[in-house]
C-alpha cells in the first residue's frame, strides 16, 4: 500500500521511511505528487493535534489514497512547554537547527531543571476525512552543549536517560524504536494493517 506523506524534511522522510519497513513490504512511503508546487498549510494551531489535523486535511485533497502528517516538537519544562508548536520556528521563520538550538541554550542558561520531551502527532486522512490521530512521547534532558551528529533538529541536546547518551549519539535504528515519532508511526501503521485486514476479508 503506498501512503502518502506531505514534508520536504528529508531527516523525516528517512524515519517515516524507516518506520514503515518495521511492516516489511506491506508500505510505501512517498511525498505528495507536486508537493513544492502546493501553497503551503498555515500551522495556526494552538497544538501539535490541531496543527497535524489541518495539514492532513490541507494535503489530503490532492492525493487519492491515504496522507499523513506530523507535528512535532520539543516541550520543555522550564520554559512552560516551549517552543513546543513553535519549534521548527523557535529562532524565527525559517531558522535552521543551529538557530534554534543555540536560543534553545541561551534560554536556559543558568538553569538547573532541563527536563524535557519530545512529541510527536500524527494525523492520518483520506481526502477529506481524518481517519485517526495518533500521539507519542518521549522524556529526557536538556544538555548544556551539542552532543552527537546523528539525527537533526534537537536532537544532539536531547539526553535520554535509557542510552546514557544524546539522541544525536544513537544510531537511527535503536532512536527510532523509542521516539516520539517511531511510537506514533507505528501505531499508524498498525491501524492500517487493520484497516487493510478488514477490508480484505469482506
Amino acid at each position: 500500500m503506498i501512503v502518502y506523506c506531505a514534508t520536504t524534511n528529508p531527516g523525516k522522510l528517512r524515519e517515516f521511511r524507516r518506520a514503515a519497513g518495521h511492516f516489511g513490504a506491506a508500505f510505501q512511503v512517498e511525498p505528495v505528487p507536486g508537493l513544492s508546487s502546493i501553497e503551503p498549510c498555515e500551522e495556526a494551531g494552538a497544538t501539535f493535534e490541531e496543527n497535524a489535523i489541518a495539514k492532513a486535511l490541507h494535503y489530503g485533497q490532492h492525493t487519492d489514497g491515504y496522507l499523513f502528517v506530523d507535528d512535532s516538537g520539543l516541550e520543555v519544562d522550564a520554559l512552560d512547554g516551549a517552543p513546543g508548536v513553535y519549534s521548527a520556528r523557535f529562532a524565527g521563520e525559517g531558522a535552521t537547527d543551529a538557530a534554534n538550538n543555540a536560543l534553545l541554550l541561551d534560554r536556559l542558561r543558568g538553569v538547573t531543571n532541563r527536563t524535557a520531551r519530545f512529541v510527536c502527532v500524527v494525523a492520518l486522512a483520506r481526502g477529506s476525512q481524518v481517519a485517526g490521530t495518533f500521539r507519542g512521547a518521549v522524556e529526557g534532558e536538556i544538555l548544556h552543549a551539542e552532543s552527537g551528529a546523528n539525527g537533526f533538529g534537537y536532537d544532539p541536546l536531547f539526553y535520554f536517560p535509557p542510552f546514557g547518551c544524546s539522541f544525536g549519539e544513537a544510531d537511527a535504528e535503536r532512536k527510532m524504536n523509542v521516539s516520539h515519532r517511531g511510537q506514533a508511526l507505528e501505531a499508524m501503521f498498525r491501524f492500517l494493517s487493520g484497516s487493510a485486514s478488514t477490508a480484505g476479508s469482506r
